[in-house]
């Protein structure tokens, strides 16, 4: 596997997501050893110090999947925020965990359930709500 992109996120975001982790029972979720690697590699920033171009919880992601060359633009969100219209994804979806923290141009190979793994590219952060002031989401 290539080397992983370095990824940020904000402190808010990462007591949460360990809250989140702590409250799942073991093995509830295929990727949790990937999303707990990647908070444990992160550079931890206050929300206010944030940089734009980082991918955020809640924020709006256009990102290609690389082998097949589909765009999305989904909203990354914690699982309690997913809903049926289709533009959310959660954080503990493959594809969520590997959006986590990284920046506009950033790729990054990551593995999929049951072997193998996909290239994701972040071509553009849509709406960050650091970026829009909403610090205390």
């Amino acid at each position: 596997m290539n080397v992983r992109p370095e990824i940020t996120i904000s402190s808010s975001d990462a007591d949460r997501l360990y809250d989140l982790m702590d409250s799942l029972p073991k093995g509830s979720f295929a990727g949790a050893a990937e999303l707990e690697a990647e908070l444990a590699r992160a550079n931890v920033v206050a929300p206010e110090l944030m940089p734009p171009t980082i991918v955020t919880m809640n924020s709006k992601v256009k990102f290609v999947i690389e082998s097949t060359q589909e765009a999305f633009e989904l909203t990354l969100v914690y699982p309690r925020d997913v809903d049926s219209s289709g533009t959310t994804l959660s954080i503990l979806a493959p594809v969520g965990s590997a959006l986590l923290g990284l920046a506009q141009g950033d790729e990054i190979e990551w593995p999929k359930p049951g072997g193998g793994s996909f290239k994701v590219s972040i071509e553009d952060i849509l709406y960050q709500p650091e970026r829009a002031g909403e610090l205390h989401r």
